[in-house]
């Protein structure tokens, strides 16, 4: 049996919701095989981040290294990269080994309002990762930054996906989490030809924490095993909202996702059709 290997490049969350520990997490549920280079530890829970503690540029350059050198991944997400030196080490290495199938999740801001990207780093990661993205995937507030306008409408997420992807990345999602209550939650993806919408239904719930982290890891997951990007976001999608519907309660503020309910779902659904 293949065994295929995914790699992400991110953040510690003490929390365990998002960053390295939901990636891990979500590889392992969609079974690819999970390693990991941490860029920086985090102090956070539901509650907020308390402190970011990026790692030396020599021992993040070191564990890419480390995997470069004998686990070469099938695919593999960046996530929290914090600053531009860490960014251009990120890239050089990606270029090095020429690792193919990259997913860009674009942290820039946690949940509760803190800064996870240095705002210069923005311009380091426009003209040195994207580029080499096959997928990019912002949320709204995040494609903001990245296209310098604002986004209101779908309308105004088409345009957006258009810029980014003229920054180089072959394919663009642009989730709807952040749109108004009141719309349909839609997912837009656009690949440089044609759009693509993911359509669901809204969750009205605070528990939400790490779910960029984790659609971004289930795509990179997929990817692994040689999916197509519209089959890796269709399974992505499924994912994250089944991870949300199935709440877990933690913490009193903004809970983590529930990483176990999809494969639930599946094991349930199979027991029905047996």
């Amino acid at each position: 049996m293949t065994r295929y290997k995914a790699l992400t490049i991110a953040g510690s969350d003490s929390g365990g919701g998002a960053g390295i520990q939901a990636d891990l997490k979500t590889f392992q549920e969609l079974g690819a095989y999970g390693m990991s280079v941490i860029t920086a530890i985090t102090a956070q829970n539901t509650l907020g981040v308390q402190g970011v503690y990026p790692l030396e540029a020599a021992a993040i350059e070191k564990q890419l290294d480390s995997i470069g050198e004998d686990l070469t991944p099938a695919a593999l997400k960046t996530g929290m990269l914090f600053s531009s030196e860490i960014i251009e080490i990120v890239a050089a290495k990606i270029k090095q080994y020429d690792w193919q199938n990259l997913i860009i999740d674009p942290v820039m801001v946690a949940k509760g309002g803190s800064a996870l990207l240095q705002q210069e780093a923005v311009r380091t990661l426009i003209k040195q990762l994207l580029p080499l993205a096959l997928v990019t995937t912002p949320n709204i507030p995040e494609a903001e930054l990245l296209a310098k306008m604002p986004i209101r409408t779908l309308s105004d997420r088409e345009e957006a996906a258009r810029t980014i992807y003229q920054m180089g990345s072959r394919n663009v999602v642009i989730k709807g989490g952040h749109a108004a209550p009141n719309e349909r939650m839609v997912d837009l993806l656009y690949d440089g030809e044609r759009y693509m919408y993911l359509e669901s239904k809204r969750i009205d719930t605070r528990h939400t924490h790490g779910t960029g982290c984790t659609f971004s890891a289930a795509i990179t997951a997929e990817l692994a095993q040689g999916r197509s990007v519209p089959e890796a976001i269709r399974t992505a999608k499924a994912f994250i909202q089944a991870a949300i519907e199935d709440q877990l309660g933690f913490g009193g503020g903004h809970g983590p996702t529930n990483h176990f309910a999809y494969r639930r779902k599946q094991d349930e659904a199979d027991c029905i059709t047996k």
